[in-house]
């Protein structure tokens, strides 16, 4: 995966850390989803 790629962490903690905020801040609510008509989540509920 991209976010853990060439990347070094200290502790299994802090690589646990970055994937959960790798997922939730940037795949679940900026990536565009099919299942909304190619927008994102954040535009999709702006016009529900």
């Amino acid at each position: 995966m991209e976010v853990i790629y060439g990347v070094s962490y200290k502790t299994r903690k802090e690589a646990q850390l970055a994937l959960f905020d790798y997922i939730e801040v940037f795949y679940n609510r900026q990536r565009i989803h099919s299942s909304l008509g190619f927008q994102t989540p954040n535009d999709f509920g702006m016009v529900a």
